[in-house]
């Protein structure tokens, strides 16, 4: 029996079929820093080995809420390619901070429900049945919104519009950054709201499910080239292999899809 191929092959085939104007084998190889916002983070890292070994380039990924790495490269900090929703980086392009015209859309992710493992499952089926699932909650986890992480944000309009800021505020745990479903893990909360791909990143957290469709609201990631990169070109084809056709079974995988 044939073993099943690795992810690691997978990727690196569908990489060779990339065009050379597409991705550049480099004389010398280059180290690209890549800042990725929020959910992006795991993407990046399990596409890291193909590109690595296909271009002989190496990566240093570093991740922040996007608010945060937006101020960051604002104060100066340098980097090849950085990696967040479309509006900051629209803001950057106008600040020259970025190339403009190698924005490309790559991801895009939805908002989950989660629970730790063991616990019972809320019904979140409908919008009347989340809402009832957030009030009736010990603790409620999610990204501060001041960290200026997007479903944060998103959040914390939407308990302002339903009326319940007041009556959640008590119980809510604000998370700075990183894995929010890890504080159902530590007993800090029993309901954790966040990206569904960084909810499948936390051992000992289950998926409930997505928020109802009429309320989901999706993050999407889109990447662009620093304007001071140290190698532009290697900068250009790591973003087309993130956007490529190789980066599907990635994105499904860690809970993402293709951003149309």
């Amino acid at each position: 029996m044939m073993r099943p191929m690795s992810l690691l092959r997978r990727l690196t085939l569908a990489m060779t079929c990339l065009t050379p104007a597409t991705i550049s084998v480099p004389a010398f190889a280059a180290e690209l820093k890549v800042l990725t916002a929020g959910a992006y983070k795991p993407i990046a890292l399990a596409m890291m080995p193909a590109f690595e070994q296909q271009t002989g380039h190496t990566l240093k990924v570093e991740n922040d809420t996007a608010g945060a790495l937006e101020r960051r490269i604002a104060q100066g900090e340098s980097f090849d390619v950085v990696i967040m929703p479309p509006a900051g980086l629209e803001r950057l392009a106008q600040a020259g901070r970025v190339v403009a015209d190698t924005q490309a859309r790559l991801a895009r992710v939805a908002i989950g429900v989660a629970v730790k493992r063991g616990a019972p499952a809320p019904d979140i089926s409908t919008v009347a049945a989340f809402r009832q699932a957030l009030v009736s909650a010990r603790a409620i986890a999610y990204i501060d919104p001041a960290a200026g992480g997007s479903s944060g944000i998103y959040l914390s309009q939407l308990f302002q519009r339903w009326n319940i800021a007041e009556q959640l505020a008590p119980k809510s745990v604000l998370v700075p950054g990183g894995l929010v479903a890890e504080r159902l893990v530590n007993g800090e909360a029993d309901l954790a709201i966040h990206q569904i791909s960084e909810i499948l990143a936390v051992p000992g957290a289950v998926l409930v499910g997505p928020i109802p469709a009429e309320i989901q609201n999706f993050t999407v990631y889109s990447g662009a080239v620093g304007a001071a990169a140290a190698d532009a070109a290697a900068a250009r084809s790591l973003l087309a292999v993130l956007g490529g056709t190789g980066a599907q079974e990635v994105l499904t995988e860690k809970g993402m899809e293709a951003a149309p």
